[in-house]
Parts: C-alpha cells; sequence; structure tokens
C-alpha cells in the first residue's frame, strides 16, 4: 500500500442524549383528518332533477356515511407521538340560492309521501318565488358541512378541538302551481 499515513478510525462519545424533535400534536391532528377525505355532504334533497313548488315545504336531508357525515376516525403519528381524531358533522348551513339560509343540526328527515304538506320535522326550507327568472330556470345553493373534530393524544394527556368545513353545490327548479277553474 502506497500513499500517505494510515489514520485510525477513532469513536467520541457525547454525554448528552440527542435532542427529541418537539412534535405538534395538533399538526398530527390534521394529519389524520386530512387521511379520512371528508368531503361535502351528499345531499339526497333537493334532487337535482326534482321540480319543487312555491309555498309548498321542502324536505332537505343528506345521506350519512363516514365521509359526508360521520363519524370518521383516523390517526397520525411521528417519533413515537400518536394522536387519534374523531370528526363528525356538527351542522349542515343551507344557502338556499333565494337569499335565505337554513342551519341544520343532523342529517335531516327523508321524506316520504304519506307526510303529505307538512313541514319537515328537523330540516326544510319554504321558498315564496318561484326560480324562473334565475339562470337555467333554478336556485343555485350551496350545502355547507361543520365538522367539529376532537383529538387526543394516546397515552397522554393532550387534547382538544377544532372545525373544518366542506362544501357541496345543488341546483333547485322552483315553480308557481295554478289552480284551473
Amino acid at each position: 500500500m502506497s500513499g500517505g499515513p494510515v489514520v485510525p478510525f477513532q469513536t467520541f462519545w457525547s454525554a448528552t442524549a440527542p435532542v427529541a424533535p418537539k412534535i405538534d400534536p395538533r399538526v398530527l391532528a390534521r394529519q389524520a383528518v386530512d387521511s379520512m377525505l371528508l368531503t361535502g355532504p351528499d345531499i339526497a334533497s333537493p334532487r337535482a332533477a326534482g321540480k319543487y313548488t312555491v309555498g309548498v315545504p321542502m324536505w332537505m336531508w343528506v345521506e350519512p356515511s363516514p365521509t359526508t357525515f360521520g363519524p370518521n376516525t383516523a390517526s397520525a403519528s411521528l417519533a413515537g407521538v400518536t394522536v387519534s381524531a374523531t370528526a363528525k358533522v356538527s351542522s349542515i348551513r343551507w344557502s338556499m340560492g333565494d337569499g335565505k339560509t337554513v342551519i341544520c343540526h343532523g342529517a335531516g328527515t327523508k321524506y316520504r309521501v304519506s307526510y303529505g304538506m307538512t313541514k319537515s320535522p328537523d330540516c326544510g326550507h319554504l321558498y315564496r318565488a318561484g326560480s324562473k327568472d334565475r339562470a337555467g330556470g333554478r336556485f343555485k345553493g350551496t350545502a355547507t358541512a361543520t365538522w367539529a373534530v376532537e383529538w387526543h393524544v394516546t397515552g397522554g394527556g393532550e387534547q382538544g378541538e377544532f372545525t373544518e368545513v366542506r362544501d357541496s353545490d345543488f341546483t333547485v327548479a322552483v315553480g308557481e302551481m295554478r289552480v284551473l277553474d
């Protein structure tokens, strides 16, 4: 072997342990929620193909699932810290396209023909004018779900809450009923 002198390999030991990174559990909670793939409400009524009538109660409801209404649970981990989060819809704010807003604290009640012309017990609207003068002859609305998220550190005392919102758009045709003599 030719070349220069051989330098021996040396190991040095430190008296202090490496500093563990500080993990923010709120960041992990948001990562857990991101993995849930939450969406806006799955609107069952008003139906896009439906025709509704001025002055007749409209029943509004959504089809609940883990990604559209909850509850949905997921966890995220980093450097030995695990955070579990649970998300569920606390309310749906319906912007009806006619300037009115309805806030519902549940999925709504599915309409049945036997209910006749009664108002929905928990989530409904009454249009006072038709949509014929609107673009496309329809009211354009939005259902905005507010997701309440609770999280906690597994094996630790830290916990917290935050909200997320997700939207779904809808359109509705509203006409006037005419009585013929």
